[in-house]
């Protein structure tokens, strides 16, 4: 499966949201999400041992995730450059990255 790459942007002190729908590249169809598990994690740098959890759900079985960041977590980051991944598992154990990119995060003016 190949990894997707999208880019976010997160403004401090406010709620963030971000769909995606995931297709099989065999089939050019969504995939079936019915069996997986989905975690996402941004961190300043890969290697990084300090990590922000996105709420990740699998929105429904026709290949939509979904990751969430209320207003109260976002406020707590700091202004810069992140990188973070999307990571599904199977029903079997098998864990697949399908999305990474990097992340934005700017400075709210509004508080």
């Amino acid at each position: 499966m190949a990894v997707y790459v999208s880019n976010l942007v997160i403004n401090t002190g406010t709620t963030f949201s971000q769909t995606f729908t995931l297709e099989s590249a065999e089939t050019n169809s969504v995939m079936d999400l019915g069996d997986y598990d989905v975690h996402a994690q941004m961190r300043k740098h890969a290697s990084s041992s300090s990590k922000t959890d996105f709420v990740a759900t699998v929105v429904n079985t026709a290949g939509i995730i979904k990751l969430d960041l209320a207003d109260e977590k976002t406020a707590l980051l700091s202004p810069g450059r992140y990188v973070y991944d999307i990571v599904i598992t199977s029903g079997g154990g098998v864990k697949t990255t399908v999305v990474e990119g990097s992340v934005l995060v700017r400075e709210g003016v509004t508080r």
